[in-house]
């Protein structure tokens, strides 16, 4: 096994009909959601899984990887098509770029990374190694939301002049430390690792945790991109950020207000909630009411049809489209690199705004 150029596998001009995948990290994410999704796939080979802990070989058995392992190169060695990487959040960028410049397909969990710079050095990495890179962000994939990006990408809005984005969810727990609500929720007996969520050396915290899905929602469907952003947070007694403000202005020079809430009660439905206003209409997504609505100037009315129950959060999706991409069964990537680093931004500015008292930070040049 080798860590040079990848093999013919993995050329750009050749077809994988079954996929060779790997996994580095085996925490709850990964054991209750992406595993399962993956291992039911006939397209699918479970090659191998990186990841600590004397249960590792456990997980290997129960989901059909050929091999456990404690070192990262071994696995990337291992003649793969792609990695699935589901470790902490301040680790998702060296791994990603590992695999990026052994010529692998990438999904990488949200947030991409912790830092701007950062997430943009993958961006680029992306584009040198010429694979495909997912973020699983799971409402980008959503039926209604992808008829919103239709709406949107048709010009219905005119050109959008204040963007309204916000979500709340019960999550108090998993970023104050409890995660039996996220245990119950997700049906797994293995538990978040508080580092993760609710230390902020490492990335927890709400925007991190949760910010970064509607973020990244209104980023993919509008192609907006933050320029300055003016934000507090508020920890309320917890070792992380619980609630999340902001004032946004974007490239185009819309203006923009942002917010997040962990502290929903335990079953209630999350919030997302985005306002649209353009030069010729307003758009509203709203996935705890079910609604995309269009309101046009000229007097048009349109209601996208939601199927009742469809506006809950579920990542079903992103890990199959995942593997289509590779495929080539289909083209339609909707949570992309450069939608995640625009994510990423927002937020380090939201974060390094509120350290500065409130005042506006630019987040690019």
């Amino acid at each position: 096994m080798t860590a040079s150029a990848p093999g013919p596998a993995h050329d750009r001009g050749t077809r994988v009909t079954r996929v060779r995948v790997g996994a580095v990290g085996a925490g709850w994410w990964a054991t209750s959601n992406h595993f399962p999704l993956l291992a039911a796939r006939d397209d699918v080979e479970l090659v191998g899984v990186c990841g600590l802990g004397p249960g590792l070989g456990a997980i290997r058995d129960r989901f059909g990887f050929g091999f456990a392992t404690e070192s990262i190169d071994e696995l990337l060695d291992a003649d793969l098509d792609a990695v699935v990487v589901t470790t902490p959040h301040d680790l998702h960028l060296d791994v990603s770029l590992r695999a990026l410049e052994r010529g692998l397909h990438v999904l990488c969990e949200k947030p991409m990374t912790l830092r701007a710079e950062d997430a943009w050095r993958l961006v680029d990495a992306v584009e040198r190694a010429g694979t495909h890179f997912l973020v699983p962000y799971g409402w980008n994939y959503k039926d209604f939301t992808r008829e919103a990006k239709r709406i949107l990408d048709a010009g219905r809005i005119g050109e959008i002049q204040f963007a309204l984005t916000h979500m709340a969810s019960p999550t108090r727990g998993l970023f104050g430390g409890d995660p039996t609500h996220m245990l119950e929720r997700w049906s797994t007996d293995t538990r978040p690792e508080p580092g993760t969520w609710s230390d902020p050396r490492h990335g927890g915290g709400y925007a991190h945790g949760q910010v970064s899905h509607s973020s990244a929602l209104l980023f993919w469907l509008t192609g907006l991109r933050a320029s300055t952003v003016a934000g507090r947070v508020e920890n309320a007694g917890a070792p992380v950020d619980l609630f999340d403000a902001a004032v946004i202005r974007f490239d185009n020079g819309a203006l923009g207000s942002l917010s997040g809430a962990a502290t929903l009660a335990d079953g209630d439905k999350y919030q997302v909630d985005l306002r649209l206003f353009g030069t010729e209409g307003v758009l509203m997504l709203d996935v705890e009411r079910e609604r995309v609505s269009l309101r046009r100037y000229d007097g048009e009315r349109v209601e996208v049809p939601i199927a009742p129950g469809d506006g809950e959060y579920e990542c079903l999706v992103p890990p199959a489209r995942f593997i289509e991409l590779i495929t080539g069964a289909s083209t339609e990537n909707n949570s992309t690199v450069d939608v995640a680093a625009r994510s990423v931004e927002l937020i380090e500015g939201l974060l390094r705004s509120s350290a500065a008292d409130g005042a506006e930070v630019r987040i690019h040049d």
